[in-house]
């Protein structure tokens, strides 16, 4: 097994001059900015998350700001970042925080994992890139990065495995850099160490890779399936819930039934909407964005 001692220097040198320039990075920002960005960042790509996040900051620059809108607002403004559950995990979460910690981001993992709609990742990243917690943050580029660097393998496992957290553990330098060490980790994921196309010419730790070293091994787990999106509940639900996103005033049934030619699809994810909570009914042929007033 790799040494973690032969890591952490080159991989640590490497970010202090390849790290992308993102401002949930900056010295200045708030606790809250930096949860805002790790929600965002879930499933979806740094260059569309970061207009959004800039929009999202300037106008709720912390979570009272939030809390104090109805939660509408929050999917109205979460524009086409997809998976829009988020936003209101993120509202609910702005209001515990502005109701149970007088309005301040709670610094550790416990309190943040009690915050609605928060999990094991992002309490984790929270706590070491806003607040300095030496704990280890895996995320899918960690865990890749992990697989080929020490396990000698292509790919991770299809989820998180408690091998794969122990390994995080051990990997964590303890000499106070930690929380840069978890950001150097996903970033040479995303920038090097990619799934499909790992730059390995480029990677400072190459020459110390156990899967370089066995001759970069092709993956033999189980198949690794791809996320449709053309025709399916997700793209139908999107194509709704923008329609009436990108309305001043309740949008009625009839011309949510031009968003989408299949009936049973439509009315199927139409039902699932308003289970969700992105939208409601404000009549019995009309739908909002929850808590938004009618105009």
């Amino acid at each position: 097994m790799t040494s973690p001692h032969d890591l952490h220097e080159p991989i640590l040198q490497w970010y202090s001059t390849e790290a992308r320039d993102l401002p949930w990075r900056q010295p200045d920002c708030s606790p809250w900015g930096v949860l805002v960005s790790e929600i965002m960042l879930q499933q979806t790509p740094v260059a569309r998350v970061q207009p959004v996040w800039q929009a999202w900051m300037d106008r709720w620059p912390t979570p009272e700001d939030l809390a104090a809108e109805p939660p509408g607002e929050a999917v109205r403004s979460w524009g086409r970042l997809g998976y829009p559950r988020r936003a209101l995990r993120l509202h609910a979460a702005a209001l515990a925080i502005s109701t149970h910690h007088g309005g301040e981001v709670p610094r550790t993992v416990e309190a943040l994992r009690a915050l609605p709609g928060i999990g094991e990742y992002t309490a984790a990243a929270v706590a070491a890139f806003a607040f300095g917690a030496e704990v280890a943050v895996v995320d899918t580029n960690v865990r890749r990065v992990q697989a080929r660097l020490v396990t000698g393998t292509q790919h991770a496992a299809p989820s998180l495995t408690a091998a794969e957290r122990k390994l995080a553990d051990d990997l964590l330098p303890d000499d106070g850099s930690a929380p840069v060490w978890g950001v150097a980790v996903m970033e040479l994921g995303a920038l090097v160490c990619t799934a499909r196309g790992p730059r390995c010419e480029e990677c400072p730790v190459a020459s110390r890779c156990s899967w370089v070293a066995a001759g970069r091994p092709a993956y033999e787990g189980p198949p690794r399936r791809g996320q449709a999106w053309a025709g399916t509940d997700r793209q139908v639900r999107g194509r709704l819930l923008q329609m009436v996103r990108e309305a001043s005033s309740p949008v009625a049934h009839d011309r949510l039934r031009a968003g989408w030619p299949d009936d049973i699809q439509r009315e199927r994810c139409l039902d699932g909407l308003v289970a969700d909570g992105l939208l409601e009914p404000v009549s019995h042929d009309a739908f909002r964005l929850p808590g938004t007033e009618p105009t």
